[in-house]
């Protein structure tokens, strides 16, 4: 059964309508206009309300940058944003970026409030090392980086600026946020402090090395997030290319799920790629007890059309 996963109540959020290759959407009390290559559709509202509403607008050089151009002056080019849900409550930097980016992708609140609750339903959880389960040792002491011990353990992979890490440490987790950009880590580590948390621990790193080497270790986590581009670089030039590797890397997560209590939530923004693929990925390289759920990811627009925005799969212990 193919699932629909959209987020609700985002009060600094709004997607006000999507059509015609571009987005009309609010952060806070700034309105911008971006490109969405999704929105293949024309737009629900003329063009002159998106001319009257927008207070950015992002205009593309090439493929990858552009230039944003405000409408005034007073425009600022950082500003921050707060979720608050359900006793979730984070804030987050905004900023303009030369890739039309802004530090957040809210269709991703779904899954913090997923990683936000689960975690706190999770009662002593940390997880032993592999060594100490196959010989049924108690634990002497935390078997993960770091010396908060009792804790859930999550991994946050290809982390961008930490909405998924901020959601975990909030709810009490040992967090472990993994991105292969300086500059991103640095954003995630503002991030953390505006949200009013603090002891995440921030790895430099390619991820699919990190994980391969955490498999070598015995480590496990209750909660893995694995959020891949289509396309990217590690930190020491290392290829990602999503159809080629993410077999091997669904293949290596498996391995770190603590086997009474976890999750793993598998992101997928690229088009063309199914939701039956992810389906397929997790089914053949899963081999605990628990449910696997893949549907679309997307966000509900004020003027009623739903933005598709990648596929997500989700496998919960049982």
């Amino acid at each position: 059964m193919i699932h629909l996963f959209s987020p609700e109540n985002w009060t600094d959020y709004e997607l006000i309508d999507c059509g015609g290759y571009e987005k009309l959407e609010r952060f806070g009390k700034w309105i911008l206009i971006r490109p969405e290559p999704q929105a293949v559709w024309n737009k629900v509202l003329p063009e002159s309300d998106w001319t009257k509403l927008y207070h950015i607008r992002f205009k593309g050089r090439s493929a990858t940058s552009g230039d944003w151009v405000k409408k005034t002056m007073d425009i600022p080019d950082r500003w921050n944003v707060r979720y608050n849900r359900e006793g979730l409550d984070i804030s987050l930097r905004l900023g303009l970026t030369s890739f039309k980016h802004l530090g957040v992708f809210p269709e991703q609140s779904v899954n913090w409030d997923y990683i936000y609750k689960t975690l706190k339903s999770y009662k002593n959880p940390a997880p032993k090392n592999k060594a100490q389960i196959k010989e049924g040792k108690e634990m002497v002491e935390f078997s993960g980086q770091g010396p908060e011990q009792g804790l859930p353990k999550f991994l946050n992979l290809f982390a961008y600026t930490g909405g998924a890490s901020l959601a975990a440490k909030a709810a009490g987790a040992d967090v472990t946020h993994l991105d292969s950009i300086k500059q991103v880590l640095n954003w995630a580590a503002e991030n953390q402090e505006l949200s009013g948390l603090k002891d995440i621990r921030w790895v430099l790193e390619d991820a699919l090395k990190f994980v391969k080497r955490e498999v070598k270790r015995g480590k496990l986590y209750n909660g893995i997030i694995l959020d891949p581009p289509a396309y990217g670089n590690g930190p020491n030039g290392e290829k990602w290319k999503l159809e080629d590797q993410i077999q091997e890397i669904v293949t290596e997560v498996v391995q770190l799920l603590e086997p009474q209590k976890h999750f793993l939530i598998l992101n997928t923004y690229s088009l063309g790629f199914s939701s039956l693929i992810v389906e397929n990925l997790l089914k053949t390289s899963y081999k605990l007890k628990g449910k696997i759920e893949v549907g679309e990811l997307f966000l509900n627009s004020t003027s009623g059309i739903k933005l598709p925005l990648g596929v997500l799969g989700k496998i919960e212990s049982v």
